[in-house]
């Protein structure tokens, strides 16, 4: 049985439950349609603050987080304001969030294992119609929700390698989508054409890919030949999909090559793999494998941000300055003593919003607290990466809270 964690907060009180509760060892500790009236009963249900729910009622569990929340924000539209608002607002949390609340009921790990299925088993008569629904999806998400979908993936990333090349695939397509929108102003076709070319850079590889996250000994010289080749095979596999359009293949043909230099000076292929290009490095070093550890967000950046002769890179600067110097899913370490994830960008990219993990003492925080790091006590003063901490944080609840 696949179990999901989550949290007791979320868990409504006078409502049946639309989902079955279990412990760690999948064990029913509650039936669907059970109603709790009292939040200390679940703490002791929790014991260690923790229930489960089956993989396959996780929408149900989403559902009920998000209607949850919706009646939380009809009922302080109404009054004005409440006990909760003020004590956020003394905590320096804004009174609403910027994070869109329908992120909530998205289905991370459904939307990880559609691209993973697409990607490992593309040969099938429907790949272009999977693949432009997982690409609008993509989009949708990136332009409603940009700062959540960030921290979504690079959450998935520094969680699950099981399916490292899905997650990287959505990642990429989500950072050059965003660079895209924000601060390229590209044309709508040649922004779908990116994200198409972002999803399916790796298609022949994905497998190997997987492999390689959770793999400890070097590289063979099979392994090697197939990363030299993937570009061009990833090509012949797409063309034999039904994929035609030129920008497209010729993009991922060209995704690896060095090619630095001012994007408008570039062809609108050249432009896209240049950018994807970025991207790719940028999230490979955020994301941790079982041969290294994975890179803090500011040495990642810094990568992509300069080309190979160490200039500033033209595609490289599009991807920061539309995620920020501290980017949605970057781990950091405040004045507080506190280690934060950040969870939202800063209006001036520089003061993101950050829920506390972990506090100066070192103890996990039961829940992430929000901090406006804009304020002195809660400014950053590093970034580190995700093996520097051993907490395993919910990735409904950080939405939740942000």
């Amino acid at each position: 049985m696949n179990l999901f964690t989550v949290n007791v907060f979320s868990i409504p009180l006078g409502q049946p439950l639309s989902f079955s509760l279990r412990n760690e060892n999948g064990v029913l500790l509650a039936r669907k349609g059970h109603m709790f009236f009292q939040r200390g009963v679940l703490h002791k249900l929790a014991g260690h603050g923790t229930l489960w729910v089956d993989m396959r009622e996780v929408n149900a569990y989403q559902e009920a987080i998000a209607k949850q929340n919706t009646g939380k924000r009809d009922e302080r539209n109404s009054t004005g304001t409440n006990e909760t608002s003020k004590a956020n607002a003394q905590a320096g949390k804004p009174k609403e969030s910027a994070i869109d609340r329908d992120s909530l009921a998205v289905d991370w790990l459904g939307l990880q294992s559609s691209a993973n299925a697409l990607l490992r088993h593309p040969q099938t008569p429907d790949f272009q119609k999977r693949l432009n629904l997982l690409q609008h999806e993509l989009t949708r998400l990136v332009r409603r929700s940009p700062d959540a979908t960030l921290l979504a993936l690079i959450h998935l990333a520094a969680e699950e390698d099981r399916l490292y090349s899905a997650t990287h695939a959505l990642f990429v397509g989500a950072v050059c989508s965003l660079a895209a929108l924000e601060v390229l102003d590209w044309s709508e076709e040649l922004a779908s054409t990116l994200i198409s070319a972002a999803l399916t850079m790796n298609i022949s590889i994905t497998e190997l890919q997987d492999q390689l996250a959770i793999q400890s000994e070097p590289l063979s010289d099979e392994q090697k030949s197939q990363i030299d080749s993937h570009a061009q095979r990833s090509v012949h596999l797409l063309k034999g999909l039904g994929i035609s359009d030129p920008v497209w293949l010729e993009a991922i043909s060209n995704h690896h090559k060095s090619n630095s230099g001012a994007l408008k000076s570039k062809s609108p292929t050249e432009q896209i793999a240049r950018l994807i290009h970025r991207a790719d490095v940028f999230a490979a070093r955020l994301s941790p494998r079982s041969s290294r550890p994975s890179m803090a967000s500011l040495a990642a950046m810094k990568s992509a941000y300069f080309d190979e002769e160490q200039r500033v890179d033209d595609a490289g600067a599009s991807i920061i300055k539309a995620l920020g110097i501290h980017h949605p899913g970057a781990l950091v370490t405040l004045a507080s003593g506190d280690t934060a994830v950040v969870v939202r960008r800063g209006l001036n990219g520089l003061n993101p919003m950050v829920a506390v993990l972990v506090n100066r003492q070192g103890m996990p925080l039961a829940e992430p607290v929000l901090r406006d790091t804009s304020q002195p006590e809660y400014g950053i003063v590093a970034n580190i990466n995700h093996n520097s901490i051993k907490v395993r944080s919910d990735l409904l609840r950080l939405l939740a809270v942000a």
